[in-house]
């Protein structure tokens, strides 16, 4: 089954044009990052056995960037998955001044993919509680959950597809960190909040950058947000500089987080309900998640001290 789903097989370019030219170049680019797309979605719906036999997902479709990426690269694997499923896309119209309710209707009818818009005013209630300079997301995120889950069970739709990558996920996992005191980040898959549907994050293994790369060689019609997407001085914005900062000067480092969130190791933390440190006993028998965990080779030589992003960004 994974062989299928993370295979490379999307068509070679065809191009008449000499491989020296720099159109053949582009396009050779395209066709690696539009491979590396479909292989790391792939990959990550395997791993967390995100799509079954029969499901029907609910692609959540808000506009932006990494959405349109999502349901673009989520029906490519469609057309040659070892396993039967549907898509319907999804647009939650939350009435916002200006939106084009149009555009999105268009798209999709030209796609040729099933879609429902729901039309609900979130945005009146978010903007009469949340006062003026305050962050509008956490009300906005609460309230949009609510109505996708009740239009998925509307729809029938056995999973709801969100369009968070792998840098949500680390900036996400910084935010708890530094202001929630938590060790949390966003999870590939979840049982929503009302314990009724299951949640997948199919580009949890895809970086902003490639998304930002497909956006442009499709020329996805791009719906800004007129509520977050118009704050400035929000904290994961703040953390999402620190952590441009920290690959440029450090290049590898996200990766090395990234695969952290997949590396976990209870019994070294100081969580007493993830581990337990009160019966702990002796066994005398050698253990690899012994004292040598933090033992110096394990770790780089030089570049891991200082943590200068943090000086760098003041949240």
């Amino acid at each position: 089954m994974s062989a299928v789903w993370t295979t490379d097989e999307v068509a070679a370019p065809t191009s008449t044009v000499s491989p020296a030219a720099p159109d053949f170049k582009i396009e050779r680019e395209t066709h690696k990052l539009e491979k590396r797309l479909c292989r790391e979605m792939g990959k990550a719906i395997v791993d967390y056995n995100m799509v079954e036999e029969g499901d029907k997902v609910m692609v959540c479709v808000s506009g932006g960037k990494d959405s349109y990426a999502m349901l673009d690269i989520l029906l490519k694997l469609k057309a040659r998955a070892p396993i039967h499923f549907d898509i319907i896309a999804v647009n939650l119209d939350q009435k916002q001044p200006g939106f084009p309710a149009d555009v999105l209707p268009t798209y999709l009818t030209a796609l040729g993919v099933p879609f429902h818009i729901e039309n609900q005013d979130t945005y009146s209630i978010v903007k009469r509680v949340i006062p003026e300079g305050t962050s509008t997301c956490g009300l906005c995120s609460r309230l949009r959950r609510g109505i996708l889950y009740r239009v998925a069970d509307e729809l029938g739709a056995t999973k709801i597809a969100l369009g968070h990558h792998r840098d949500d996920m680390l900036q996400t996992f910084f935010l708890n960190m530094f202001f929630g005191g938590k060790l949390k980040s966003m999870p590939p898959k979840l049982v929503s909040d009302d314990g009724r549907h299951i949640v997948i994050r199919p580009l949890a293994y895809v970086t902003e950058k490639d998304l930002t790369r497909w956006a442009a060689h499709k020329q996805f019609p791009i719906i800004p947000c007129t509520l977050c997407g118009s704050q400035e001085n929000l904290q994961r914005k703040q953390i999402a500089q620190m952590l441009q900062e920290w690959e440029k000067k450090h290049p590898g480092r996200i990766e090395s987080m990234f695969s952290a969130l997949q590396n976990v190791v209870p019994s070294h933390l100081m969580d007493r309900s993830r581990y337990d440190f009160e019966g702990l006993k002796t066994t005398g028998v050698p253990s690899i998640e012994g004292d040598q965990a933090f033992d110096a080779p394990s770790f780089p030589p030089v570049g891991m001290s200082g943590l200068p992003g943090l000086q760098v960004v003041h949240l």
